[in-house]
């Protein structure tokens, strides 16, 4: 219960102190930019910002928050949050410009883990841009947030399988390597906070 509640704390206040930028469109819900509560002070240790957040959660906002469609917590300050966005090789599914990389399979063809890092440092740019610019127009839907469902570490050994093109193949000893990589770029080296949120 305790990685539970660490895991959904730990989501909730990446939604909840994300940047707040001006002008939402009316349909969309907006939040004053606050720091009542202990769970929003990024100056405390995270453990003390997710045991008060939780605390404060009802039963019905705690399920409500495990559905990749996390609707907003308004008396918090918890706007609305879509976990589901991919990025394989490139951030997806978006109408803005990013960069598209070749498919798994054919990275791990290169048993380059600094290329595969350097993809993921670029991916989570184009990412946190992409967040940004949604979040500028006042829009959280789909394909529009911070979590990404990537990489794929299945281990590929039936070709019956069809999403066997989306792995680092049938090595498990690459697929680790190549998958770490691409976990380290997408979240990045600061102490404190990610990057983006690589789930894989």
């Amino acid at each position: 219960m305790k990685v539970f509640s660490l895991l959904l704390g730990f989501g909730l206040l990446t939604v909840a102190s994300a940047p707040r930028l001006p002008a939402p469109r009316p349909t969309a819900t907006t939040h004053k930019a606050t720091t009542a509560y202990p769970f929003q002070s990024p100056d405390l240790p995270i453990d003390q910002r997710v045991d008060d957040l939780v605390g404060r959660l009802t039963l019905p906002e705690k399920v409500s928050q495990m559905l990749n469609a996390s609707p907003a917590i308004d008396r918090l300050g918890i706007p609305a949050y879509n976990w589901w966005n991919e990025a394989l090789h490139g951030v997806a599914r978006t109408s803005l410009k990013t960069t598209v990389f070749p498919q798994a399979i054919g990275l791990a063809a290169t048993f380059d883990t600094a290329a595969l890092g350097r993809m993921a440092r670029i991916t989570a740019d184009e990412a946190r841009a992409v967040h940004q610019e949604f979040v500028r127009r006042g829009e959280r839907g789909i394909y529009q947030g911070l979590t990404f469902w990537t990489p794929n570490i299945n281990i590929f050994r039936d070709p019956r399988w069809g999403r066997g093109q989306e792995t680092y193949g049938e090595d498990p000893y690459l697929t680790g390597q190549l998958g770490s990589a691409l976990v380290r770029g997408f979240q990045g080296t600061d102490p404190r906070y990610y990057k983006i949120t690589a789930c894989a």
